[in-house]
């Protein structure tokens, strides 16, 4: 199936040329090459890496992300100024600000053709590839860019956009190359105080998380003089897929593909809403709102709201993923409230059923890129290439020697008391001035559990360092559970085969022709149905679920899914080598 717009011809002359002709302002020499900081030969070009070392003359890039930052602080950090000293390069940022993760943005880029040099567009780079904006890396990565093809090796494959369209137009960065996962930051959240009050009670199943607000309610009507909320959701824009609909096929055992459920053995995908299970599970939150636990202003109120609440201590539970309500547990915690934070559960409709959390999708993801508005790609390559090294990896993740962590005898990385105690309990501002984390999407980087040459993990999300993050009620919680970090709580990688289709979320979709017409309306009327399911009446709760799946075939659903389906089985033979039919 050939969907790709026929404007990528003109695009990859204009990347041809650009290679040949000179981002920002630099006036540099475009025929430098990366040094090797990995220490590594760089496959062929390995004479020309090491001869001649990266140009630091100052240069900008412009760059978009289609995630909020708000803790950026422009490079005036402590890690920002020094991949500036080493690199010579300034990143003149914009973040998305809204609610929509970038769409909207990307989407008027796409149409105006005006890009920043560097992007990170998240789910939506196929617009702007088949807008021809992006430039194919293939070949950059090749002759400067050795520790990137360090990272990615053997998964280089994973990279590519399609089988028709076997370019890399990005790296993927929003997860680490063989990443190991040490802790959980989804599920089914309560807070520690009301554990600890009920005597830390079993907590696996929906039954189970709502026997648990019910009786802390009734006994706490009330949280520091305001009504006690026992249940609210984040339903603001795209955020409704993280804490409504996304937990519907978590809680009845089926992994994230996005918007999809796919069968492992037959491939075919249909928009998950349609299985019988997720019903009962929308069943289950109809009746929570009925009860009066689920916060009647769940479909209605902003993130900023949302977190509000929150912060204020009196919401018991949420089903959210921690960078969701981060902030605002981190409020929390600086107002010495580390009792009202939240420990994560694996719940499940009924035990029948596994949370697949933490099911693999491999190397892929959603990634970095760079623009046919960038003057000097070989320049953006090289500085992604140093962010990708030994060296930039560290900086990024540990910050700077001597300062945010130090290197004993043995040579082992240890984060210090004090600053340890900050990233815990005043993590805004620590952000703002350190930089640590702020930059983890410009470049490639190996995932939690991996360790670098000195045999130091390259991140510190591993079970120490994790478990000297964890509050003093976090830790009390884990110790009542038998356990020592969330993750134990949860079934594990090894429970289920890793997913031969990666991540959906990154695989590239049909921009023009019917696909993007039906999926929107069917985005369309998931949105407005399942919140009207939801705050229904009980009796009215099966025709309106059942109108709402009948609508969503209306709209052209079954169409959409068969293409959906024709795109999944190429993936699978992308990554695999399977032929499948």
């Amino acid at each position: 199936m050939r969907w790709r717009s026929p404007k990528m011809f003109a695009a990859l002359l204009l990347a041809t040329t650009l290679l040949i002709g000179g981002c920002g302002n630099s006036g540099s020499n475009n025929n430098s090459k990366a040094p090797d900081n990995a220490g590594n030969n760089g496959g062929t070009n390995a004479a020309q890496n090491t001869e001649n070392a990266m140009d630091t003359s100052p240069i900008t890039f412009t760059f978009f992300g289609a995630d909020a930052s708000p803790n950026w602080n422009n490079m005036q950090d402590d890690v920002g100024k020094l991949i500036t000293e080493k690199t010579g390069v300034t990143i003149n940022a914009e973040y998305d600000v809204g609610s929509g993760g970038g769409d909207q943005k990307v989407a008027m880029m796409a149409a105006s053709g005006e890009v920043p040099d560097i992007i990170f567009a998240k789910g939506s780079l196929s617009k702007l590839v088949d807008a021809g904006l992006i430039i194919d890396l293939t070949d950059l990565i090749d002759q400067h860019a050795p520790n990137i093809k360090k990272i990615y090796s053997e998964n280089m494959n994973r990279l590519k956009y399609s089988n028709e369209d076997q370019a890399i137009y990005e790296l993927p960065t929003n997860v680490g190359v063989d990443q190991q996962y040490f802790d959980a930051g989804g599920g089914f959240e309560i807070q520690q105080r009301v554990l600890k009050e009920l005597g830390y009670p079993q907590v696996r199943t929906v039954q189970d998380f709502e026997n648990v607000l019910k009786q802390y309610v009734e006994k706490h009507p009330t949280t520091d003089g305001q009504p006690t909320i026992p249940l609210t959701l984040n339903a603001d824009d795209w955020r409704i897929m993280i804490s409504v609909t996304n937990p519907a096929f978590l809680a009845t055992g089926a992994p994230d593909d996005g918007e999809y459920y796919v069968n492992p053995e037959t491939y075919e995908a249909m928009l998950h809403y349609k299985r019988s299970e997720e019903k009962e599970y929308f069943r289950w939150l109809n009746h929570m709102y009925n009860e009066g636990l689920l916060d009647k202003d769940t479909f209605v109120q902003k993130d900023d709201q949302y977190k509000a609440k929150i912060a204020s201590g009196r919401v018991l539970g949420l089903i959210d993923q921690e960078w969701g309500y981060q902030d605002a547990e981190n409020a929390l915690k600086t107002a010495g409230k580390d009792a009202y934070t939240y420990a994560h559960f694996p719940v499940t409709l009924t035990e029948e059923y596994k949370d697949h959390s933490f099911q693999s999708a491999g190397v892929d993801g959603y990634g970095i890129a760079i623009t046919t508005a960038c003057k000097d790609p070989v320049r953006a390559i090289q500085f992604l290439d140093w962010m990708s090294s030994d060296e930039g990896q560290v900086l990024r993740n540990w910050g700077i020697d001597g300062k945010h962590y130090t290197v004993d005898g043995n040579g082992t990385r240890e984060i210090p008391t004090e600053i340890q105690e900050r990233k815990v309990n005043d993590s805004t501002n620590f952000t703002k001035e350190s930089g640590i984390g702020l930059y983890l999407t410009l470049g490639g980087r190996y995932g939690d559990g991996v360790k670098d040459s000195t045999g130091n993990y390259y991140t510190t999300n591993f079970p120490e360092q994790i478990i000297a993050g964890y509050t003093a009620a976090e830790k009390e919680t884990l110790a009542a559970y038998q356990a020592t970090t969330w993750k134990d709580l949860f079934p594990q990688e090894s429970d289920f085969p890793a997913k031969e289709w990666g991540a959906l979320y990154n695989m590239p979709v049909p921009t023009d022709g019917d696909y993007q017409v039906i999926y929107q309306k069917t985005q369309d009327i998931i949105r407005k149905k399942i919140p009207e399911a939801v705050l229904a009446k009980t009796t009215d709760f099966d025709k309106i679920y059942d109108d709402f799946l009948a609508d969503l075939d209306k709209a052209g659903a079954k169409k959409m899914e068969a293409e959906y389906t024709e795109l999944v089985k190429a993936r699978v033979a992308l990554f695999t080598g399977k032929d499948i039919q």
